[in-house]
């Protein structure tokens, strides 16, 4: 493995709690000492489908947040899973005490203010997940964490009311206007970079918003970091499958692995016009 992951075990998870909430399921699995390694941003890879599935990749999963135990020396790791194919539907099925094997934690988690900053977090529909533990961390340094959560529809808006609790200030944006303001989450950025609110930006959803919001950040001249949404196959950087054109430092277009150089990368680098067209 990368260096990156050199914290990362396969170890044996139990499912501690399965709920769900709205079209998702927000499953609690206990990581043990693990945690400790398991930062905002990174991810878990995890067997599907039981010992006689065909389902023979891993699927990767976005680290929602982490709580450590204290009394116990180890904690838990929450995801947020949209039972959508064969894999996330046989993990959204799992029972309280389910045993499930996994490898974590995995990928480039962001990287946190050394000093109190104003940032602002931006989420599209259940990808928002991960930023309620970062929101959490970025307070913990002393910064001011504004949130804008963002879908098409009101329905495919993650905890909204949770995202609230997480934060200074919770923008909420639909396309059809079923919930918040009728818009996208890009529509409020300009205003707020204007009035001098963002220091830097973080974001997790969908490939075409990270790339409308790396429009408006870098013409103002501010950091982004987003999480990118690449299907990964192994996870651990051997396939190749999840790759991004990426501006290197010496200004070279490179093919960087979204889950060994990802996935939170600097949304100034990503060339998010040849996303797509570049042959793997």
């Amino acid at each position: 493995m990368s260096s990156i992951n050199r914290h990362s075990k396969q170890i044996t998870a139990t499912v501690v709690s399965n709920k769900r909430i709205g079209q998702y399921h927000q499953l609690l699995l206990n990581i043990g000492h693990v945690v400790e390694n398991a930062r905002p941003g990174n991810f878990v890879a995890i067997s599907v489908g039981g010992e006689n599935s065909g389902l023979i990749l891993r699927r990767a999963f976005a680290i929602s947040r982490v709580s450590h135990r204290s009394d116990k020396g180890d904690g838990t790791m929450e995801l947020i899973v949209a039972p959508h194919g064969s894999g996330s539907k046989w993990l959204c099925s799992q029972p309280e005490g389910a045993s499930l094997d996994v490898v974590v934690p995995l990928g480039t988690a962001f990287g946190i203010p050394t000093e109190p900053a104003q940032a602002l977090l931006i989420g599209g529909g259940y990808g928002s997940a991960p930023l309620f533990g970062l929101a959490e961390v970025l307070k913990s340094k002393g910064c001011r964490v504004d949130m804008i959560l963002g879908a098409s529809t009101a329905s495919k808006i993650y905890a909204p009311i949770e995202g609230k609790r997480s934060v200074n200030s919770l923008k909420i944006y639909t396309e059809d206007g079923s919930a918040g303001t009728l818009g996208k989450v890009t529509d409020p950025i300009p205003s707020l970079i204007e009035e001098g609110l963002v220091d830097v930006i973080y974001s997790c959803g969908p490939m075409a918003m990270l790339a409308a919001i790396s429009h408006i950040a870098n013409a103002a001249d501010i950091v982004h970091q987003c999480a990118v949404e690449e299907s990964m196959a192994c996870g651990i950087g051997v396939c190749m499958t999840c790759v991004l054109p990426v501006e290197n430092s010496d200004g070279q277009i490179a093919m960087l692995r979204s889950c060994i150089d990802g996935p939170v990368m600097d949304g100034s680098r990503v060339q998010w016009n040849q996303v797509g067209k570049v042959a793997k």
